[in-house]
């Protein structure tokens, strides 16, 4: 399953290679994109939960609408 969303607080190529590094750590895929405040994410909806994707972000310390 794909899923957009949009990421506040990003304002760096670190802020994006973190993301995409938690997320790697659960198997998901994603693009993310610290300009445009976005993200990609592919992932497998019988493994993990869009929301379980969602709260990881939000741990690492950013906002997702």
């Amino acid at each position: 399953m794909k899923m957009n969303l949009k990421i506040k607080g990003m304002s760096c190529k670190s802020c994006k290679m973190l993301i995409e590094d938690a997320l790697d750590d659960l198997g998901v895929k994603s693009n993310v994109d610290n300009e445009k405040g976005t993200a990609t994410i592919d992932f497998d909806e019988n493994k993990i939960t869009a929301e379980e994707i969602k709260k990881v972000i939000v741990k690492e310390g950013y906002q997702v609408e």
